[in-house]
């Protein structure tokens, strides 16, 4: 999956909140002061270009949606961040959060409640 630019992720929020959308809805969208609409426009393409889009044509104006769902896009991003920062490697990825003086105890623990109710539906899954 091809990384998207901030600018060609706020249009595909957008468009994943509108579910199909002329450029001027896609427009509408952004807070004041919008961008030209040329401008969404070519990023609608460039969009396009890079597969995450498509449209259906009503005469010369195109209606647009995306190919690609937000769950999808953000595990395409986070598959390209484990592997060029951590080596393919989950467990270097966790490692990374447990020693992270960010992150804070109640995120830790919370985030081992959740890999501990994963394991156990996986564990009852095998059964």
């Amino acid at each position: 999956m091809k990384e998207l630019t901030k600018a060609e992720e706020q249009v595909m929020d957008y468009l994943w909140k509108l579910e199909k959308a002329f450029v001027k809805d896609i427009l509408d969208q952004f807070p004041e002061p919008r961008p030209a609409y040329n401008t969404v426009s070519t990023i609608v393409r460039i969009l396009e270009k890079k597969e995450m889009v498509a449209y259906n044509a009503f005469g010369k104006t195109h209606q647009y949606y995306p190919l690609v769902s937000p769950a999808e896009y953000r595990k395409g991003r986070f598959k390209h961040i484990l592997g060029k920062h951590f080596n393919n490697s989950y467990k270097k990825f966790a490692s990374f959060f447990a020693h992270e003086e960010d992150v804070s105890i109640s995120d830790l623990e919370e985030m081992k409640k959740i890999v501990e109710e994963e394991i156990k539906k996986r564990k009852e899954k095998r059964k």
